[in-house]
């Protein structure tokens, strides 16, 4: 009997547990009876729960859980054609969240990724009809927030047909495709390197210019040092020989005496020299008796 009171106590545990159900913050719930949604008896709308507690009967009824909260939708980038026929690379994301439980559900059989491509779909059709009706020039200078508001109002229409609420459009990143820039980068690469070429030729063009410039200057500098050095060196030489001269002519028995001691004092400076001369000879004029000397 005991056995029995627990285990009906624990079956209707289990069922209160089961009719029970909580929708938090920031969801909302459909319920199913045996696979078809609950609906309104009186209105046949679809029941929608806000958060909060909510009863359900245990085992026939079901609860689907949605987000309310906003999401965001941010898929790789999509080619779009300007009106130049010129082909775009836009990297954009789409802010959204559900306001019409009902008509998202029956859309989109509650599959967000179902959402989220219709979604996509509905905002590339609004950005592919500005991006047609301008070109490159226009995008980049400054019609970028235009592009983005009115594809914001192009979203709009989703409301009614997806139960969803376009809160933001916006366009990250606007570039060419990689081929395309690819090309472009080759290209002025190219550019680039022929004006570089053409500037180091120049610049080697100027600097033998300059080069042979300086070269030349430094020939005629020393050219002129040169002639100035033999110019002041002849005239050390012609005045030292007018000064020898002046002293031979002054006094040309001392003048021969005094290049004789020298002559002397530089042959005797060492002892291992050996001469071989005639005692009579004129370098010994002045070692004599000194009669040479007193002449």
């Amino acid at each position: 009997m005991k056995n029995f009171s627990i285990a009906i106590l624990s079956l209707l545990l289990i069922l209160a547990v089961s009719s029970v159900f909580v929708i938090y913050e920031g969801q909302r719930g459909i319920v199913f009876q045996f696979s078809k949604i609950k609906r309104d008896s009186a209105t046949d709308e679809m029941m929608v729960f806000e958060p909060g507690l909510h009863f359900k009967i245990p085992f026939i009824e079901t609860v689907r859980k949605l987000d309310a909260r906003i999401q965001t939708l941010d898929e790789p980038a999509d080619r779009f054609v300007t009106s130049e026929k010129k082909d775009l690379m836009v990297d954009s994301f789409v802010k959204w969240r559900i306001v019409d439980f009902s008509t998202y559900y029956l859309r989109t059989a509650g599959s967000v990724d179902n959402a989220r491509q219709l979604l996509k779909q509905k905002v590339n059709n609004g950005l592919r009809t500005e991006f047609g009706n301008r070109t490159i020039k226009e995008i980049v200078s400054g019609d970028r927030d235009a592009i983005m508001s009115k594809a914001l109002e192009s979203a709009a229409s989703s409301r009614e047909d997806l139960g969803i609420e376009v809160v933001d459009v916006r366009i990250k990143a606007i570039n060419l495709p990689t081929e395309i820039s690819q090309s472009i980068y080759e290209r002025m690469r190219a550019e680039r390197t022929a004006v570089a070429k053409e500037h180091r030729s120049q610049g080697q063009e100027q600097a033998e210019i300059i080069r042979a410039t300086i070269d030349a200057k430094v020939t005629v500098m020393l050219a002129e040092a040169q002639k100035n050095s033999f110019t002041v060196r002849g005239e050390g030489d012609a005045l030292a020989a007018k000064v020898y001269s002046d002293a031979y002519t002054k006094d040309a028995e001392f003048y021969s005496f005094y290049r004789s001691l020298e002559a002397y004092e530089k042959s005797f400076s060492s002892k291992n020299d050996i001469m071989v001369v005639k005692p009579d000879s004129e370098f010994f004029r002045f070692l004599k008796d000194g009669s040479a000397a007193k002449k």
